[in-house]
């Protein structure tokens, strides 16, 4: 059984609502079409019956539920939550239903965070800025998280490092050049994300071009640093660094090049020292190793948004794709 059927699998034992904004895209009515055919989650599509409608094509969505802004009975609540929510950044009841009533992935978090819903998947097409901004505006933050980050669940075909060619990436979406503190978070985050989702121990790689002081520069020693924290704050987590990427996940490598750490050669989840790192890094994966690369997926929010990686342009965008993310996402909220 592969990765992502294991957790639909596990998305089947506790049905979770997932909310789908994107009523635009077809890929949003192929993707609902195949969840519900397969049945590890209930969807909700956000559209006029005309925009369902004209959209859709022949696509059976039978059993989604569509929720349409401008006839619901539960969008003046949202606008009124909407609105004391943002009070103190000028927000006002008017301006609050026009965007509940045009931006539907507002009205989307607005489900998920009045109840209604228990996670929302969008960036078929839209931004991953557009897809987050709502969530961190309105959902916030989960209790006792440091950072808003992001990951991708990487699933390499014949691999054998890491997991059987499974591993978390992060951060490779959202956060543009951490400091040392937050790098130690967004270790955290992770290491909590990969056991989630996988079953399994994190073994955290602390990324740089150096291993364990080979070479020295602000770079490497911001990195070093955050090993520090990240081993202080949390002394029961496999974690390691500074690690080379061949020494992080390479048996011989690892051994050779950092003899004694429990990590090095093992590494299944991997923690790059700046955005940029981490967006080419699993990109390169992605297209060379031909890997599933589902993400970015959010962590430290109180709740599941997560999107969808638009590769170099929409079309790449598969339902497929669409229906993993929403499983994984479907297995967040169960966790919640």
């Amino acid at each position: 059984m592969s990765f992502i059927d294991t957790i639909k699998e596990r998305a089947k034992q506790d049905l979770k609502t997932i909310v789908l904004p994107e009523s635009e895209d077809i890929r949003t009515y192929k993707a609902a079409e195949q969840v519900l055919k397969e049945g590890f989650a209930k969807v909700i599509i956000i559209g006029s019956e005309e925009e369902v409608a004209a959209n859709k094509a022949d696509c059976d969505i039978t059993g989604a539920v569509i929720v349409d802004p401008a006839k619901s009975d539960k969008t003046e609540a949202y606008v009124q939550k909407f609105a004391e929510l943002r009070a103190k950044k000028g927000m006002t009841v008017e301006k609050a239903r026009e965007i509940m009533l045009n931006q539907y992935t507002y009205y989307g978090v607005m489900m998920v965070k009045m109840g209604d819903a228990d996670g929302l998947v969008s960036g078929a097409c839209h931004s991953t800025a557009d897809t987050l901004r709502p969530s961190l505006q309105i959902l916030k933050t989960a209790p006792g998280t440091k950072l808003v980050s992001s990951f991708f669940l990487m699933n390499v075909p014949d691999c054998e490092f890491g997991n059987n060619g499974t591993f978390v990436f992060s951060d490779c979406g959202l956060n543009q050049n951490p400091n040392a503190e937050e790098l130690a978070a967004i270790a955290k985050s992770s290491a909590d994300s990969y056991r989630a989702l996988t079953g399994d121990e994190p073994k955290v790689a602390m990324l740089s071009y150096s291993t364990m002081g080979s070479a020295k520069h602000d770079d490497v020693t911001k990195v070093e640093e955050a090993t520090r924290i990240a081993k202080e704050e949390n002394p029961d987590l496999a974690l390691d660094g500074t690690l080379q990427l061949d020494a992080a996940i390479v048996p011989s490598v690892g051994e050779f090049k950092a003899p004694g750490s429990k990590v090095a050669g093992h590494a299944n989840t991997l923690i790059f020292p700046n955005l940029d790192a981490g967006n080419i890094g699993y990109k390169l994966v992605q297209r060379l190793a031909k890997a599933e690369a589902y993400g970015p997926m959010t962590q430290g929010i109180a709740a599941p948004v997560n999107d969808l990686s638009r590769g170099c342009s929409a079309e790449d965008i598969v339902a497929e794709d669409i229906v993993g993310v929403i499983a994984i996402t479907a297995v967040q909220a169960q966790m919640q």
